[in-house]
């Protein structure tokens, strides 16, 4: 029989709301703390609990961390989806069954493992067996694939740190789960598990609890939200960390947090605190950046410091809450009613998520403007190995500010939007420092901020906007290139696509075909993307949406004789984007263009 050492996907289908999550982050962290390289996918409804979940747990000593292109192993627990998550398997699956689910396990061309979890579990505690049974899969799992039996109770301890009874528990489940099968079965997979030598500590961290970190390192004074999946979880980190990392001698928090009435009153506040001087920001996703549009032009035109962050669901509508897609990218890009154009930051990975909460508050006061971070349900709600943060190793910038009074009579004379340096971008002074009016206007306006609907005041202040945020493109972060030597094919990417460009590289390469990549980090484009286009013969855009975005951006603002060396693949389905999927649409887009 074939040896397959960790190189195989577990997915796990049970029941939101039964204790699942526990006992499948065990598993997974077991795996980590083993030093395999392993990622997990929570696919959870969006509804009442009792609905379908799954867990999709990926094992590659490659560092694939996207879904595998097949379940390898299923562990079969929900009555509700039994016969459908059956019927999808391959031949050859492994699947670790409930024997008291009374379901029929009517597939003879896999392999079988059946398990009395329930039994088991009633046994321990009659009253817990319905979280219980959860724990005996991972341990009929851990017997099978051999996983170290310290890695498993390290795990528990973790999970249920400072929980004594809970901790002595689930060990007796999990030792019970390995018992059964080590005494009542026989293996007959070939998949297995091997420690690996952990050169680099690491941590696991989800997206949004790193850019919750980052915004309090960040100086972030003022958090307004309304909750709303996927968002609510960073809010909810900022919430949980204030009180370790923010407070000042007096044990008082240096960073207050409001839960307003609805996602306009968050924004509101936002804005309120960006003109008092203070670094404000939201959290939230897709419905609620589009109820925040008004605000948001009225930042974008009166030049307002603000922060938004937008994780990313499946829209439009409710659509998908709890799935994962790049929807939003237009959105945040060109957003609110006008002629409008924002400062965009994509992070791929848990350390840009942290990187980018700090330096999104830089940016806001640095060119006076609202500045969005977006990133994804798929990377900010799933736990990532991360080997640590760049921390802010230098002053906030906290852009043209006029604090005192002898440079404020400096000026020959002070208008709030005069462009004084020639780069669009104006003084402002704080209330409070008796210099200045504070005058932050929302309808039409001169370089002194007097209210004005003259024809000349306002193409004068539309095209200082423009020239402002096009001057901002090669001061944010510039894109990742992974470059082949006269290689004639590049791939340009965003976000949490990061996660899987490189199986869709390896995948690529197998078929013959080699490309570069880079990755896109934020948005007006940097320069260095308009020269990778040019240094390649064809370009794909590849992203997580049905309409290709940022393809559409990029045409718009590219060179025109560079526009038909770009073409698009787009796809999204919800899931985390698996790499054959969107290998082979790269490969049929270059087919397609060779005839």
């Amino acid at each position: 029989m074939e040896n397959i050492v960790n190189d195989f996907t577990i997915n796990i289908a049970t029941a939101n709301g039964t204790g699942s999550q526990s006992a499948n982050l065990i598993l997974l962290q077991s795996l980590f703390d083993m030093g395999v390289p392993v990622s997990g996918k929570n696919l959870f409804p969006s509804n009442i609990s009792g609905l379908p979940t799954w867990y999709i747990i990926r094992l590659s000593d490659h560092g694939y961390q996207a879904p595998g292109n097949r379940t390898d192993v299923q562990v079969l627990v929900n009555p509700a989806t039994w016969v459908e998550d059956l019927a999808a398997l391959e031949p050859g699956t492994v699947v670790v069954w409930n024997e008291n689910s009374k379901l029929p396990m009517d597939r003879d061309d896999v392999i079988s493992y059946p398990i009395p979890m329930t039994k088991i579990a009633r046994g321990i505690n009659p009253k817990l067996a319905k979280l219980i049974t959860n724990i005996v899969y991972v341990g009929a799992l851990a017997e099978i694939l051999g996983i170290e039996q310290s890695a498993l109770e390290s795990a528990v301890a973790r999970q249920f740190k400072g929980k004594d009874s809970a901790i002595e528990l689930n060990t007796n489940a999990l030792n019970l789960g390995r018992e059964y099968f080590r005494e009542n079965l026989a293996k007959s997979d070939p998949y297995n598990v091997e420690a690996r030598e952990i050169k680099t500590p690491q941590f696991f961290v989800e997206g949004n609890e790193a850019v919750a970190l980052g915004a309090l390192f960040g100086g972030a004074q003022l958090l307004s939200w309304y909750p709303i999946t996927p968002s609510s979880s960073l809010a909810e980190g900022m919430i949980n960390w204030i009180p370790k990392i923010r407070t000042n001698d007096d044990g008082e928090a240096t960073c207050a947090v409001i839960q307003a009435e609805d996602e306009l009153a968050a924004a509101g506040m936002v804005l309120g605190a960006g003109w008092a001087g203070a670094r404000g920001m939201t959290a939230t996703s897709g419905p609620g950046i589009s109820l925040m549009q008004e605000f948001i032009g009225l930042a974008y035109f009166a030049e307002i410091p603000s922060v938004f962050w937008d994780v990313c669901r499946v829209g439009p509508s409710t659509g998908l809450p709890t799935r994962t897609q790049q929807s939003d990218i237009t959105m945040l890009y060109e957003g609110s009613h006008g002629d409008t154009q924002h400062i965009v930051l994509f992070p791929g990975t848990v350390e840009e998520c942290f990187e980018f909460g700090w330096r999104a508050f830089d940016y806001t006061e640095r060119f006076q403007t609202p500045v969005f971070g977006m990133s994804d349900l798929d990377l900010g709600m799933n736990r990532w190995a991360c080997a640590g943060f760049d921390y802010p190793s230098e002053n906030m910038d906290r852009g043209k500010v006029v604090r005192e009074r002898d440079v404020f009579e400096a000026f020959e004379e002070f208008g709030r939007y005069l462009d004084v340096d020639g780069d669009g971008i104006p003084y402002r002074t704080l209330p409070g420092s008796g210099m200045a009016p504070i005058l932050y206007r929302g309808t039409g306006h001169n370089p002194m901020g007097v209210y004005s609907e003259k024809p000349h005041d306002y193409l004068q202040l539309m095209t200082r906007l423009r020239n402002k945020i096009d001057s901002a493109r090669d001061q944010l972060p510039a894109p990742i290139l992974r470059e082949e030597a006269e290689c004639e094919i590049g791939i340009i990417y965003l976000g949490s696509m990061e996660n899987t460009i490189q199986e869709i590289d390896d995948i690529l390469e197998s078929t013959g075909l080699k490309v570069s990549q880079c990755r896109l980090r934020a948005l007006p484009a940097h320069s260095e993307i308009e020269q990778f286009i040019e240094r390649h013969e064809t370009t794909i855009v590849l992203e997580i949406n049905r309409d290709g975005q940022l393809y559409g951006i990029l045409r718009k603002e590219i060179p025109i004789d560079l526009v038909p060396k770009l073409r698009s693949v787009a796809y999204s389905d919800g899931m985390p984007p698996r790499a054959q999927i969107y290998a082979d649409m790269i490969l049929e887009s270059l087919k397609e263009g060779s005839q």
